[in-house]
C-alpha cells in the first residue's frame, strides 16, 4: 500500500519513520500541503497521514482509493468523519502519547514561575552577589509548590500525568467536573469551586462547542487574582480578549499559555503583540518531546498493522 504524510514538518527532523515504512510499499513525505495541494498529493495513496491538514468531504470524495487516513494526533476535527464513513474510509488516531512530555512542561513552566530560576542566575551573572554584603543575595521572592491548589479541567492521560507530579510536590489537586453539570462524580468537584480556589489552572480538555470560549471574562473574574492560568490543550478554550484584560488589569496573576486560537498566529495577534510581563508563550510544544513523539509515531504504525490485519485499533469509523 502507497502512503503520503501530508504535514511531516510537524514532527522534529530526528524522529524515525521507519517504523512506518516497513508497514508500506511506499512512504512519500511533505514538509507540509496546503489546501490546493492536498488532492493531488493523495490521489494515488491508499494511506493518508495528517497531523493538521484538513481533509474535507469533498476532498475525500475525489480520492476512491484512499482506505485508511491515519491522524497522527488525538484531535480530529481536521478530517470530515462522517464523509469518511459514508465513503467507507478507516480513520485511526492515538493518544496515550504525551502525557509525560506535557506534565513536564506545565512543571518547567511553573518552577520557572514561582522559582524564578532565571531571574537568579542572572543575578549571579551580573555580579550581583559578588558585590553583596551578606552570603546571600535575595532578588523576586521565591514562592513554593507545597500547599498550593492545583485546579485540573479535563481528567484524561494528560491531566492525570500532571496531577500525579502535583501530589509529589505536595500540592492540593481538584479535579474539575463538568461546567454546569447537574451531578458530581466521584473524586471531582464542581467546575465553580476549582476555578475560585485554585492557585494554579491547567487546562487539558478537548475542544468541543461546550469548550471553546469556556475561559471567559465571567471565569476569569472569578478566579484569585494571585492565579495562574496554564493551557496545553486547545487555544479556542480561552476568550483570548477576556485573558488579555485579566492580564493587564492584574484580575489573574500569571498566564502561560502553549496554544493560541489560531496556529501559527499572526505577527499582530492580541497575545504576541504586547509587552505584559505576566504572559509566556511558547509554540505549541508541551507535546513534543522526542520520547513523546516517538511514541506517537510507533502508535501510528500500530494503527496500520492493525488495519490491514482487519482489526480496529484506535479506529473512528
Amino acid at each position: 500500500m502507497r502512503a503520503v504524510f501530508l504535514d511531516k514538518q510537524t514532527f522534529s527532523s530526528a524522529i524515525d519513520f521507519s517504523v512506518i515504512e516497513q508497514q508500506v510499499t511506499q512512504l512519500v513525505c511533505y514538509a507540509n500541503t496546503s489546501p490546493t495541494e492536498v488532492m493531488a498529493r493523495c490521489l494515488d495513496a491508499d494511506i493518508i497521514i495528517t497531523n493538521k491538514v484538513q481533509l474535507t468531504a469533498e476532498v475525500l470524495s475525489a480520492l476512491p482509493k484512499v482506505k485508511l487516513i491515519c491522524i497522527s494526533a488525538t484531535g480530529y476535527n481536521n478530517v470530515d468523519i462522517e464523509a469518511a464513513s459514508h465513503l467507507n474510509i478507516a480513520v485511526t488516531n492515538v493518544s496515550g502519547y504525551a502525557g509525560q512530555s506535557v506534565a513536564q512542561y506545565v512543571f518547567a513552566q511553573l518552577l520557572e514561575y514561582y522559582q524564578q530560576t532565571s531571574h537568579h542566575n542572572s543575578n549571579t551573572e551580573q555580579g550581583l552577589w559578588s558585590s553583596n554584603d551578606t552570603f546571600c543575595y535575595h532578588g523576586n521572592n521565591i514562592s513554593e509548590l507545597a500547599g498550593k491548589t492545583l485546579g485540573i479541567i479535563g481528567y484524561g492521560s494528560l491531566g492525570k500525568a500532571v496531577a500525579d507530579i502535583a501530589k509529589a510536590f505536595n500540592m492540593k489537586v481538584l479535579i474539575s467536573e463538568r461546567p454546569q453539570a447537574s451531578t458530581i462524580r466521584v473524586e471531582r468537584v464542581s467546575f465553580d469551586q476549582v476555578i475560585e480556589q485554585a492557585d494554579i489552572l491547567s487546562l487539558h480538555c478537548p475542544q468541543t462547542p461546550e469548550t471553546e470560549n469556556f475561559i471567559n471574562e465571567s471565569v476569569l473574574s472569578r478566579m484569585k487574582n494571585t492565579a495562574v492560568l496554564v493551557n496545553t490543550a486547545r487555544g479556542a478554550l480561552i476568550d483570548e480578549s477576556a485573558l488579555l484584560n485579566a492580564l493587564k488589569t492584574k484580575e489573574i496573576s500569571y498566564a502561560i499559555l502553549d496554544v493560541l486560537t489560531q496556529e501559527p498566529p499572526s505577527a499582530d495577534h492580541i497575545l504576541l503583540n504586547n509587552k505584559l510581563t505576566n504572559l509566556k508563550i511558547t509554540a505549541h510544544i508541551a507535546w513534543a518531546s522526542s520520547e513523546a513523539q516517538q511514541r506517537l509515531i510507533d502508535l501510528l504504525s500500530q494503527n496500520i498493522i492493525s488495519f490491514t490485519q482487519g482489526e480496529r485499533l484506535n479506529r473512528l469509523t
